[in-house]
This record gives C-alpha cells, sequence and structure tokens, in this order.
C-alpha cells in the first residue's frame, strides 16, 4: 500500500473513531476509560524512553536477518544496518509503547507471547505493565535478539524470554509451554497469510479474558485483508481499531460488535 492510500485509510478512520462517552458498551467503555484515555504519567514511561535515547544513540553496525516482508520472495533476506536505524524502523512511536504498557498494566496478564523482539522496547513495556508476567517473545535475528537482551538488562527485567529462530520453526513448541494465552502481541510478520497462520495457533490457547493486539492492521491491503478475517471470525467477539493496533476479545458473554476508537 503506498502512502496515498495509508492517508486514505486514516482519514477513513479518523472520521468514524468514536469518543469516550459515545460509549454504550460497559466493557469498551472501561476499556476507553482506564487505558486509552489514561493521561497519567508513569515512572514507568521515563525509563522507556532513556532506554529508547539510548539506543537512537548507537552507532553501532549489525548483520541482521529478516524473515518478513523484507525478505520478498525469499525465505529471508540478509543486509548489515546501524541499531539507531533498526530503533527507528522497527520500534513503535513512543506513544505505542506506553499504550502497551497501559493495556498490560489494566489486564495484568498472566502469559503473554509477543511476535517480533526487535529491539525490545516494546516488549520491556509489555513486562514492566506486569512484572508478575512471564512473556516470551520471538525473534528471528540472533543479533538483533542481543540488542533488545541488552536492552532488558539495562532495564533490570528479568520476566522475559527471547525465543530465537524462523517463527514458523519455533512456534508450535512455544506455545506448548504455554497453558493459555492471555495476551499476544502479533509484531513479527505484516503479510495477511502468515498473520492468520500466527492468528489460529495462538486461538488453540485463548479463553474468555485473553486479549490480542495486531500490529499495523492498516498497513497494506494485505494486513486490512487480514485484519476484516480475524474480526468475522467465530471465536471474536469484540474487535476495537485504534488505527496503529487492532484489539481483539474473546468473552463469550460480549454480543459481537467491532469499535473503532479514538487513542
Amino acid at each position: 500500500m503506498g502512502a496515498f492510500s495509508l492517508i486514505k485509510q486514516y482519514i477513513s478512520y479518523f472520521f468514524k473513531a468514536k469518543g469516550l462517552h459515545s460509549l454504550h458498551s460497559p466493557f469498551v467503555f472501561d476499556l476507553a476509560k482506564n487505558v486509552l484515555n489514561d493521561h497519567q504519567k508513569y515512572p514507568e514511561y521515563e525509563l522507556l524512553l532513556k532506554q529508547r535515547k539510548r539506543l537512537l544513540n548507537n552507532r553501532n553496525l549489525i548483520e541482521t536477518v529478516d524473515f518478513g516482508t523484507k525478505a520478498g520472495n525469499k525465505e529471508f533476506a540478509t543486509y548489515r544496518e546501524r541499531v539507531q536505524k533498526l530503533t527507528k524502523q522497527r520500534s513503535h512511536s513512543v506513544r505505542c509503547n506506553q499504550l502497551l504498557f497501559r493495556i498490560s498494566r489494566f489486564y495484568r496478564p498472566q502469559f503473554v507471547l509477543e511476535f517480533g523482539t526487535a529491539t525490545g522496547l516494546g516488549t520491556a513495556a509489555l513486562a514492566i505493565g506486569n512484572p508478575d508476567a512471564k512473556v516470551i517473545t520471538l525473534e528471528g535475528c540472533a543479533s538483533i535478539a542481543h540488542i533488545a537482551s541488552g536492552s532488558f538488562e539495562r532495564l533490570d527485567i528479568t520476566n522475559i524470554e527471547i525465543v530465537i529462530g524462523n517463527f514458523n520453526t519455533v512456534l508450535s513448541d512455544v506455545i506448548n509451554r504455554f497453558p493459555k494465552l492471555d495476551m499476544v502481541f502479533f509484531d513479527g510478520n505484516h503479510q495477511k497469510i502468515p498473520t492468520l497462520n500466527y492468528f489460529h495457533h495462538c486461538l488453540t490457547k485463548s479463553h474468555d479474558e485473553s486479549v490480542f493486539v495486531f500490529d499495523d492492521i492498516h498497513w497494506s491491503d494485505d494486513m486490512n485483508e487480514a485484519w476484516n478475517e480475524i474480526q468475522q471470525h467465530e471465536a471474536v467477539t469484540v474487535t476495537i481499531d485504534l488505527f496503529q493496533f487492532g484489539l481483539v476479545f474473546f468473552n463469550k458473554g460480549l454480543s459481537k460488535q467491532h469499535f473503532v476508537l479514538k487513542k
């Protein structure tokens, strides 16, 4: 999807997005009030921001491997990149990482799986949102995983485990290590078929209180199609479109509804 198409998607989102006081679902109102509209300045924000600045000042050149969109039709692609550029390209915005922290803080997930560690800022946000959580994050590139591991050490985070390898190879074993999945963050391969495959794998350990978070749901036509299919899945009850992120819930006590909200 080109830049113009993405702008059109955002304009459509902007005019559809509802605010807090137009919501009639108590479940979604609670989320909007306590997560999306939570403007408190948490001390954890400053920790994440300082580590982000360290990474943006890191000019070390590393060899990277990409099994996702940059690989194109190949199984993987390799290239050399500076850490600061990787951080700019692969890390979420400060606001998005803060939102991940608040989602984790609000739902208190015990078992968390993340696809795509990158430099570890999003992973760190999830982990410090609930320090009692067990977080496993999947990263295809060992050298990038090493950078992320350094971030976790610098932030004194001890509840994260990085599993390195092609997601298609390691995913089944990793999922089998979880008794359940309370939260999953899908941020590793922004293509339709892999995204849907990962979603269906994770469904096997989902439950009524699970929350799945999808990144870049409008990033391409492919991802739009994946998001639409996920919304329609019979196991899904409530979905929330935040433009950057899509939130998916499975609570059988809720009627099937799709919301577009301001964040």
